[in-house]
């Protein structure tokens, strides 16, 4: 997969600033970066035929740039090889943990197994809040708090385009936040002319 710099999302925000997708993602990135506020509470999960790695790394990516840890997500993966480091050996035994605090976000292009629906509504009972984005998958987006569906054949957003743009906008804080604003520009002068001398 081609990483997407910040140009190309400028880009795919000025072709979709009229087709209403800009406020389905921003309102649902919102809802992401509201419900993911204790480190290590995001848990991260796709389906068996695919872990949601780009995704992770691009929440990972802005919950370092925007200030907010709960955004770096655990990424739960369906089969952790046992020699893998500690990060990337989260089973979905984790899912049987989640509780009121944390939030559940899953990742299905393709529609959610019973097995991991199951798990779903079991986090959702014992207080998790369920995020999904997914591909037209009615259960799963029944058992959500917030769902954000991107429809197979969709001619204008892509799955993939769909998580670039709600991982921006997860990470980027409320505008009326004028000390968040200036602190995201005090990081973004250090990186391009780094930091002030003393």
């Amino acid at each position: 997969m081609v990483p997407v710099d910040a140009e190309q999302i400028s880009m795919l925000r000025e072709v979709l600033s009229a087709t209403g997708w800009l406020e389905r993602t921003e309102e649902f990135g919102r809802a992401l970066r509201v419900t993911s506020r204790t480190p290590g509470g995001l848990l991260l999960v796709g389906t068996p035929a695919g872990d949601p790695w780009h995704l992770a790394a691009h929440l990972d990516d802005e919950s370092r740039l925007g200030g907010a840890p709960g955004l770096a997500p655990t990424l739960v993966r369906w089969e952790p090889p046992a020699d893998a480091p500690a990060h990337l050996r989260v089973g979905l035994e984790r899912l049987e943990e989640a509780r009121r605090g944390e939030t559940l976000f899953v990742v299905a292009e393709e529609g959610a197994p019973v097995p991991l629906l199951e798990r779903v509504d079991d986090a959702r009972r014992t207080g998790a809040t369920v995020l999904a984005l997914e591909g037209g998958d009615r259960e799963l987006r029944g058992l959500a708090h917030e769902a954000l569906t991107v429809p197979p054949g969709e001619a204008l957003m892509s799955f993939d385009g769909a998580q670039h743009l709600v991982s921006a906008a997860a990470g980027r804080e409320p505008e009326r936040s004028p000390r968040g604003l200036r602190r995201r520009l005090a990081r973004l002068l250090d990186a391009v002319s780094g930091p002030v001398p003393d």
